[in-house]
């Protein structure tokens, strides 16, 4: 596969506005830098206005949702609708609270979103699709099911739909296709979707394709963690990282 989408991302370094949950600033912000991209954190809301102005992208992640991020996110979600940038939403844990379906009922209501991504269990949860989770993972993963309920997200939101997991599957209501790249260790370490969400994120801001930008961002993410632990000596998870953050900066 050609990936002239993250040359793209490298070749503009979009600027991507993450409001995203404080687990994952640190390692999402080193990640975009080494794909390619410019990160920026910025949840206050006095500054919202003048934050999603000039940013080329932004990405919404309700990890650690609290009241006060909400009015931010409804804030830049506007203005990026307003410029016609691209918009990501990464539902982190929408099915555990109320707090959190609630959120995101009133994100999506509001704010036209350029793609939705999260693992199996978030997603069904956007279409009413019963599905086992435990706090913010998905447990089951009935492969059979992801294709309908990625194309029932895209149409009901007119958007991209990224269903991750073991085999991921993409969709924007017209084609769908399924990405196998990756590694097991993806799951055992925190902010790997978090950090996927920015990556599709830099790489929309950077296409004017946005299906094949986010195919090919899915399929690099997850040859870029196949290469780092098939070319470096991995003891486990704690080594993966950075072999893994060295890797998306490299051509595979």
């Amino acid at each position: 596969m050609t990936n002239n989408a993250i040359t793209q991302v490298r070749n503009k370094n979009p600027l991507i506005h993450h409001l995203t949950n404080q687990v994952v600033m640190n390692f999402t912000a080193n990640g975009l830098l080494a794909f390619g991209g410019s990160p920026i954190m910025a949840k206050e809301a006095l500054e919202m206005d003048e934050m999603a102005k000039i940013a080329d992208g932004i990405l919404i992640n309700i990890g650690t949702l609290t009241e006060s991020d909400l009015t931010s996110m409804l804030m830049a979600g506007k203005i990026a609708n307003k410029r016609r940038i691209p918009i990501v939403l990464d539902p982190v844990g929408v099915a555990a609270t109320s707090f959190r379906s609630d959120a995101v009922k009133k994100l999506l209501k509001e704010i036209k979103f350029s793609a939705i991504k999260g693992n199996a269990g978030e997603m069904a949860f956007l279409v009413d699709t019963p599905w086992q989770t435990k706090g913010v993972e998905s447990i089951d993963e009935n492969t059979s099911e992801l294709a309908t309920i990625a194309e029932e997200i895209a149409r009901k939101h007119n958007t991209i739909a990224l269903v991750t997991g073991k085999t991921d599957v993409l969709s924007d209501g017209k084609q769908t296709i399924e990405n196998k790249s990756g590694h097991s260790y993806l799951t055992k370490i925190t902010g790997a979707g978090c950090l996927l969400g920015s990556l599709i994120t830099a790489s929309l801001a950077a296409s004017n394709n946005p299906f094949q930008a986010i195919t090919e961002t899915a399929h690099f993410y997850g040859k870029a963690a196949e290469y780092a632990v098939n070319s470096n000596q991995i003891n486990g998870t704690g080594t993966f990282i950075p072999h893994f953050i060295d890797a998306l900066s490299k051509n595979l």
